[in-house]
């Protein structure tokens, strides 16, 4: 017992507590991986990095996105790359890890997180990866037509996904930004009755003709609130080995697509500019 309070001091001590713009920006150690910590953000989870294995993703929906930045072209092909949300910069890190030689963008509302992260978990020098301290649906207009092989979506103000990334205007510029044959992914959070699942699940229908959802069954059913990775793009999509990839996960989660995919939405209507709303905000025992 007198161990494992000394464990915890010591890890109170290395932690780093900073005031940010999104509220209080907290770095706890990991007591299990001597150079990786997690990023929380007034007491929710935001990110998990291993500084000597950037290849490691921890959280579950951190390694769908993986598996989905694995798929989007053959391995070890250099991918461009443009993060919405930054957060400890921890997808970058792995496609940069995993895909030498890639160009990435990650676009952070919040530019005293990006100072803290940049300072206390510092990027690797040769990695080419560009960051830029403005809004999300801002800095993505500023990318260029048809420039990104995999656009990912992760951002959470409040631990909510802004009402204007939520849109099918905004989704109609993430299609613009990737070229033929690209991946939009996007990380959501909700919880019972899902309506904002399944009002996401419809918006990106009307804009993109291939769509494929994974979660934990437990979100699916509706008996909890989590996360769940939605993933479209114009081409066919590797619903098979994604399948495969998250059943065999720590954490296994399910893959919906096609008509079962479609009759989850259970007829939910588009949500556009004018009727936007931010996600759900998740119950406080999600975070205990």
């Amino acid at each position: 017992m007198a161990r494992n309070k000394q464990r915890d001091r010591a890890a109170a001590a290395a932690s780093v507590v900073e005031t940010v713009d999104g509220g209080l920006a907290e770095l706890i150690p990991d007591r299990e991986r001597p150079r990786a910590w997690t990023l929380l953000i007034d007491g929710a989870p935001q990110s998990h990095v291993d500084l000597d294995d950037p290849a490691h993703l921890s959280f579950e929906y951190q390694r769908r996105l993986g598996h989905i930045a694995d798929l989007v072209a053959p391995p070890n092909k250099p991918l461009q790359v443009v993060h919405l949300g930054g957060g400890a910069f921890t997808l970058a890190r792995y496609v940069a890890a995993t895909r030498p030689r890639s160009t990435q963008q990650i676009v952070e509302l919040d530019g005293a997180l990006v100072q803290l992260v940049r300072r206390e978990l510092p990027l690797d020098t040769g990695a080419r990866i560009r960051v830029r301290s403005t809004d999300a649906r801002a800095g993505l207009a500023k990318v260029q037509d048809g420039w990104a092989d995999l656009v990912v979506a992760d951002v959470f103000s409040g631990a909510r996904t802004p009402a204007h990334l939520t849109s099918a205007e905004f989704l109609a510029e993430v299609r613009r930004v990737l070229r033929p044959g690209g991946f939009y992914a996007a990380n959501l959070a909700d919880g019972p009755p899902l309506t904002h699942l399944r009002g996401q699940i419809a918006t990106a229908a009307s804009v993109f003709p291939e769509l494929a959802l994974s979660a934990d069954p437990t979100v699916l059913r509706g008996r909890r609130f989590g996360n769940a990775v939605l993933l479209a793009s114009d081409r066919e999509l590797p619903v098979a080995e994604l399948t495969r990839r998250v059943a065999t996960d720590p954490h296994p989660g399910r893959v919906e697509h096609g008509r079962a995919l479609a009759d989850f939405a259970g007829g939910a209507a588009p949500v556009t500019d004018a009727s936007a709303k931010p996600s759900p905000v998740p119950p406080a025992s999600v975070f205990r």
